[in-house]
């Protein structure tokens, strides 16, 4: 479904959840690689994507999990622009699998140039199914339906973008957390405390897996139970992507872009900002090992991402303007 950025507001008494990409990092460099200089609205897609027919010219960019990439056939590699022809059409297929689960990680999103029309909700084009809001009608994609690109590519210009494209270097820095991994860092929740001693060294030494009831709204974990101190009581209190809640059976809950806006379960950590990319790339069944640092470390290592971001964005400064001298007025 096409998603971007985040929406959560009450409307006349109606509360509407949040919603958004679950890989930011993805999303954001997808963006970057097409030269739209705001983040857009992408198709974010999971172990498969579409079939996509282009009826006028398009620069696109899959970034991610390494999904098998076609144009009319011809392999295409991702995280990286190309100029798809009118006529044309783009087979994403399914991330490579090996004994069953998926190579690297299982999430990509597709950018366009310019971005494509769609609904609007709260200035979020982000779709939310249950509420009917955003993207399409506020429904996921279905066979047939048609896009429209909010620009048009010059046709004096095409052919030299398309050379410039395949000429360009791109070089994607390592810190910015596009690799695979189980090890997911967190920070202390608002009820750490809550638990004793010998709950936190259970919650930080021991391996959780994700469990198959586990979706856009949370990841539920199977392993050690976790109990906070007796006859615990709390009010409803906002929630944010990556709170680690510990419901009464004691299995925690990592709540996820599709979240809800409150919860009244104990806090016992939250995943630090810059893994949330990390962690939306696992699937049910993949093990998460937690390591525990601190605020200050954590915002250590988001500026360092939002450096190398900035690095990057820097880099891609002649790519951005090419695209842009592209479009036609």
């Amino acid at each position: 479904m096409p998603v971007s950025g985040r929406r959560t507001a009450w409307l006349s008494g109606l509360r509407a959840p949040v919603c958004g990409v679950m890989d930011q990092v993805a999303y954001r460099l997808a963006n970057a690689l097409v030269g739209n200089r705001e983040p857009l609205p992408v198709l974010e897609m999971t172990l498969s994507g579409p079939q996509i027919r282009f009826q006028q010219d398009a620069c696109i960019a899959v970034c991610g999990a390494p999904f098998s990439l076609r144009c009319d056939q011809r392999p295409l590699a991702i995280n990286r622009p190309h100029l798809i022809r009118a006529g044309q059409v783009l087979d994403i297929g399914a991330v490579p699998m090996t004994d069953g689960r998926p190579q690297g990680h299982a999430r990509a999103s597709l950018a366009i140039a310019g971005g494509v029309q769609l609904t609007t909700s709260m200035e979020s084009a982000s779709t939310d199914i249950k509420s009917r809001m955003g993207g399409i009608q506020g429904r996921a994609l279905v066979k047939a339906d048609t896009l429209v690109l909010n620009c048009k590519i010059n046709a004096t210009t095409v052919d030299a973008l398309d050379h410039f494209l395949d000429d360009f270097r791109i070089y994607l820095p390592a810190g910015l957390g596009l690799a695979a991994r189980q090890h997911i860092r967190i920070t202390r929740g608002a009820h750490w405390t809550l638990f004793d001693t010998r709950q936190q060294d259970l919650f930080l030494n021991s391996p959780y897996t994700i469990t198959a009831n586990s979706d856009r709204m949370g990841y539920r974990l199977d392993g050690p139970s976790l109990e906070p101190e007796p006859g615990l009581q709390i009010l409803s209190e906002p929630t944010a992507f990556g709170t680690i809640q510990v419901p009464p059976d004691g299995l925690p809950i990592i709540l996820m872009a599709d979240r809800q806006t409150t919860g009244g379960y104990p806090k016992i950590a939250n995943v630090a900002s810059v893994d949330l990319p990390v962690l939306a790339r696992c699937l049910p069944g993949e093990r998460l090992e937690l390591t525990l640092i601190s605020l200050d470390q954590a915002h250590q290592i988001f500026r360092q991402r939002e450096a190398l971001f900035a690095h990057l964005l820097h880099a891609l400064e002649p790519l951005t303007t090419r695209i842009a001298a592209a479009f036609s007025d």
